[in-house]
């Protein structure tokens, strides 16, 4: 049976209008929540790729620029370009006069996903992704960029890991979704991860996790 806003989203897509509503939530750095008149609907921005949040710290920094992007609350505008197989719509999104999927990139806290570019504007997210490379911004801070989200998944579907230096991030103590707490370094982001379910940083079982990197 397809839902409501699933029919609303193929409608949307059919008649080539534009979606409205206000922000509800964040997923991820790719991943968003609206509420327009009626519905509320999830939106997977089109044609970027943000780092899994299990990509730390990438996945995390990438969901507090999208954040900071886009508060809670705040009016948006959906350019609608498909539906996905989970039933999300897949938009570009504006804040204002602002492109957000466009901003993500420009900043380097995604990628532009090559694979699903069809139906924006090639070359003003090519030249936005190169400049950001070239400013060794978020991603690019590494040389050559952090494994990509796509190959990410894709080796975590097939327990392969991330070995290969070309295609892992390099940051100094960076080993896949398993962490120690000196690779960490940071208080703060070992109860982030805490909470993301990484409970063996709990030694003890107090709810502190790393207490030496106070």
């Amino acid at each position: 049976m397809i839902t409501l806003p699933v029919f609303l989203s193929f409608l949307l897509v059919f008649t080539g209008a534009l979606g409205t509503g206000s922000v509800l939530s964040i997923g991820d750095g790719d991943t968003i929540s609206i509420k327009d008149s009626i519905n509320r609907i999830t939106v997977r921005l089109a044609c970027i790729d943000a780092p899994e949040t299990s990509q730390f710290p990438y996945g995390m920094e990438a969901r507090e620029k999208l954040w900071g992007l886009l508060p809670i609350g705040a009016q948006v505008t959906l350019k609608i370009k498909a539906t996905d197989r989970y039933g999300r719509t897949v938009a570009e999104v504006l804040k204002g006069t602002t492109n957000i999927n466009q901003a993500m990139v420009a900043t380097g806290a995604a990628f532009v996903y090559w694979q699903y570019i069809e139906g924006c504007d090639r070359e003003t997210y090519s030249r936005l992704e190169n400049e950001a490379r070239l400013k060794s911004l978020g991603v690019w801070a590494v040389p050559s960029g952090i494994q990509r989200p796509w190959d990410y998944r894709r080796g975590r579907k097939s327990g392969s890991g991330f070995n290969s230096q070309s295609n892992s991030a390099s940051k100094p103590g960076y080993s896949g979704s398993r962490y120690r707490c000196k690779q960490i370094g940071n208080w703060a982001k070992a109860q982030e991860l805490l909470k993301q379910g990484h409970s063996y940083l709990d030694g003890d079982g107090d709810g502190e996790a790393c207490e030496g990197l106070r």
